[in-house]
């Protein structure tokens, strides 16, 4: 399975739109409350250049918000995506 990694913060509905498609699909995921932690929020801006929550990567690789994440499900990417060893 692959390696992901999810920026959050709490009452964020987005946030939870896309942890429920990734449970949804089987994928465990590395959640970073970055609401209280300062340092975890630096490290989302350096990642990412955004201010946004969620942020998410998948092997590393930046995928964007969730918004994204249901852009690679409809397009049928995905899948393959998660499949791939981290």
């Amino acid at each position: 399975m692959a390696r992901i990694e999810i920026y959050t913060s709490p009452f964020c509905g987005y946030c939870a739109r896309a942890k429920g498609l990734l449970e949804k699909k089987g994928a465990a995921y590395e959640e970073m409350d970055v609401m209280e932690d300062a340092a975890k929020r630096a490290e989302m801006r350096a990642r990412t250049q955004r201010t946004s929550v969620p942020q998410i990567f998948i092997n590393g690789a930046h995928i964007g918000g969730s918004d994204e994440l249901a852009a690679l499900e409809q397009a049928g990417k995905l899948d393959a995506l998660l499949a791939q060893p981290g």
